[in-house]
This record gives C-alpha cells, structure tokens and sequence, in this order.
C-alpha cells in the first residue's frame, strides 16, 4: 500500500508539469488516465496556480471563494469541489471555447438585429478607477482612433449631466458612454497632488440596520439618479494597482447604489474594467478583485476585464461583452 501511495504521488508530481490541456488530451486515450487525470488535488493545484494570470471573469465563471480559503484537507466533501470542472468553467480558453459553440440561431438572430436600426446603446461609466490612476483612461479613450473610434462628442445635456461621448466599435455599432465624475476637475486635480481622498458628491450615505449592525447603504444624487434611469448598462473602473489603499466595502455600496432595480430593469449589465495605470504597475489579480467588491452578490450579468489606461489594452474585450449582454437584454 505504501509503494502504491508513492506510486501515485509520484504520477501526480509527473503531471503537474504538463498543461492543463495536455492533460485533458491525456485523458482521452483510455480509461485508466481519464480517471487518473481527474485527480481533485492536482486541478486545485492548477487553479490556485494559474488563476492570478487570468485577465477576465464573469459571473457565471467565477470561482467559489471557499475553495482557496481552505486547505484541502478541510474541504468537508470532496464531491461537492469538482476542481476540474472548476478550471475549465473559469479558465479564459474554456470560456471562449463554451461561447464558440452556441447555437447557430444565435448568430442569425444577431445578424437580423443589425439590420434593424436602434438606437446607441448608452453606459453609464463610473468608480475610482477614473480618477486615482496616473494615466487617464478616459483621456486615451478620446485619443486613440487606431483602437476606438470617436463617432461623436457632447452637444447636449441629460438633467445638468453631459450627454456623453459616442463611440464607434470594430463591428461599425456604435454606443455611447457617459461619464460620471466623483467631484469637478479641479477638485480631483488637488487631491492627486495632495494624494488625498476626495469627498465623492455622486452618492449620499443613509442610515441602514442588518441585524444589530450598522450597514453602509448610499444613494445617488438626483442627477445621476436621472442617468441610472436610461442608461442600458453600467462600467465601473476598479483601481487594481497592488501598491494603493482599496475600500472595497465602500465601493460595493456606490455600485449597488447605482445599479439599484428601483432605477431601472434589474437584468442590465454591469462591466468591471480592473484598471492599472501602464503595463509596469503591478496588478491584483481581477479574480482576487471580484471577490474583494463581493460581485457574486450581484443578480445581474457582470464581467471583469483587466484594463491598462496607458494603451486601453483588454478594453476591447470588455466592450464587447457589454454590447453583446446590452443587445440581448433589448431583444428580448
């Protein structure tokens, strides 16, 4: 029995240098390493492993945050942790790879909507991501037509708030972003010099009791309550740089209270741009992000995106996702 145990931990060591999709491949040629590829310790191994690389997740491939918390001896039922189902549901590859099969009908219902003239879809952008980075996100937004295409600027006003930029998408749809700033420009100018925390004038704090404890709930102002009302989506800019302060806490409130269901259709998309400044700032992983501001708690569609403001790298792939979900959520 104890060269068997051996026998095994040395097979489990051999594997653990082979790529989560040799091994998948491995278990397809007999029976003996399918059953031996499914090893739970060495998939959990891979994912506590490879997850901090992932630049995106969303919430249906989000992993449970009980899984890395506990050691795997104090996993009560193993059954109940299929890690390999775990990895390949959340794994960026196996995302795609699930989306490339939808129905066919999905493509032909996306191609007679095009046909069909609607109106910009419209976003509400917003959070600290904005405003606390080195590099404007915004600011390259506006200026790299090679990447994203100014399709129209601001000419008229929604309840005292800028109608927003129109953009234009590699498909040629176009949508529109609107911006929502915490405080004016020269407020936010001073608190970057002053490296200071500035008060955020978008939301106001209200009394909240759970239980005997005293809960953080906010509301938006009137203005930006008037946004929350038209908009078909929201993008909230996370600061991920690993060397900045985060209250994450906070930060779920202002989202929940702007995603309010009293404000408009619960089903509208939340897309989370986890944003550093450039490529040379060190990042937290998105993973470990989502279950910072507690996104599983969200009954919406979300995503994570990792985003760099200095070259708008991953914002593409964010964008596209929202306009997918956007576009769903006016067919139906």
């Amino acid at each position: 029995a104890a060269l068997n145990g051996f026998q095994i931990d040395v097979q489990l060591n051999i594997m653990s240098f082979l790529s989560p999709q040799d091994l998948c491949r491995l278990g397809s040629t007999s029976c003996y390493w399918r059953a031996a590829v499914q090893d739970p310790l060495l998939w959990r191994y891979f994912l506590l492993r490879d997850l901090p690389s992932w630049t995106s997740i969303d919430g249906k491939s989000l992993p449970d945050e009980e899984i890395f918390n506990k050691a795997f001896s104090e996993v009560g039922d193993n059954a109940l942790y299929d890690y390999m189902a775990v990895y390949k549901r959340s794994c960026p590859q196996g995302r795609r790879s699930l989306k490339s099969i939808r129905p066919r009908y999905g493509t032909v219902t996306s191609f007679l909507q095009s046909l069909v003239t609607q109106a910009e879809p419209r976003f509400a952008m917003f959070g600290p991501g904005l405003e606390e980075l080195d590099n404007s996100l915004v600011q390259k937004m506006m200026t790299c037509p090679e990447i994203l295409l100014v399709a129209g600027l601001p000419h008229r006003q929604i309840h005292g708030i800028g109608s927003g930029v129109s953009f234009q998408f590699n498909n040629n749809q176009k949508f529109n972003i609107v911006t929502l700033y915490s405080t004016t420009s020269v407020e936010r100018r001073r608190a970057r010099e002053e490296q200071a925390v500035a008060v955020n004038k978008m939301f106001y704090q209200e009394n909240s009791t759970v239980g005997n404890q005293q809960a953080m709930h906010y509301s938006v102002i009137a203005q930006v309550r008037k946004v929350c009302e038209v908009v078909d989506g929201f993008i909230y800019v996370a600061n991920a740089e690993a060397h900045r302060e985060h209250d994450r806490q906070e930060e779920l409130a202002h989202i929940l209270a702007m995603i309010d269901p009293a404000l408009g259709p619960p089903n509208r998309p939340l897309l989370v741009l986890s944003c550093v400044s450039h490529v040379g700032v060190k990042r937290i992983p998105c993973v470990y992000v989502a279950h910072q501001l507690q996104l599983n708690l969200l009954h919406r569609p979300w995503m994570m995106q990792d985003t760099v403001a200095a070259t708008l790298d991953g914002l593409l792939n964010g964008l596209e996702w929202l306009l997918e979900e956007a576009n769903c959520k006016s067919a139906q």
